[in-house]
Order: structure tokens, then sequence, then C-alpha cells
């Protein structure tokens, strides 16, 4: 009886330990309602990467900091034009067919205008 008590308070407190924290809710449309241009583009198309929960976000943390796109004060917006159409790293190039050259343009101009004060 006595090792079965053991053994239950080493599991409990284990599991206690070993909890992760809880990951960030999604950016989407609807968690900033009244977006518009740039900064509602961004949030349709490359938040799902690039925002706090994605796997873009991630991948820049190893070697870019910060690694929040929202949060840089140093991306040109003809950089992030010819990343998004080349492709780097481990993102793949974005097509004219999903955003289309406007609509990127203005996603490049919101990023190049950060950091933005959502992003802290």
């Amino acid at each position: 009886m006595k090792r079965l008590l053991i053994v239950a308070l080493l599991l409990a407190g284990g599991a206690a330990v070993a909890q992760a924290p809880p990951a960030p809710k999604p950016t989407t449309l609807a968690s900033r309602p009244g977006v518009t241009g740039g900064e509602a583009l961004y949030i349709e198309h490359c938040a799902s990467c690039h925002a706090p929960n994605g796997m873009g976000t991630g991948l820049l943390a190893r070697r870019v900091q910060p690694p929040l796109l929202e949060a840089r004060d140093n991306l040109p917006a003809a950089y992030v034009i010819a990343a998004a159409r080349n492709g780097v790293g481990n993102m793949p190039a974005i097509p004219r067919g999903e955003v289309s050259d406007a609509e990127l343009r203005q996603i490049a101009e919101y990023l190049a205008a950060g950091p933005h004060e959502v992003a802290r």
C-alpha cells in the first residue's frame, strides 16, 4: 500500500512538472477586428506561419531576433517581396495566383513600417 502511494505521488508530481505552457492563440482576422489593408492581408496570408504560434516564427527564432515579422524594424519592402516571390530558407515561394502583386506590396509596406504594437 505504501509503495502504491509513493508511485501515485511521483506520477502526479511528474505530470505537473512536465506540463508545457499553453500555446499562443492563433492570429486571425476575428482576433483583430477592424484591421484593413496590408495588416489584414498579412493576417490572411502570412500569420498562419509568421504569428507567434507559427512554424515560420519557430524556424526564424533559430537565427533572427526578433523572429516575429511584425516586431521587426529591419524589413525593407523590397526584401519582403523578393522573399515571398522567390522563397527563402524553408519558406516556399508564394505564387501570384495566391497573393497578387498589389496585395504583396501592401503586406510588404505594412511589415516595412514596423515594428507594430500588436507584436509586443
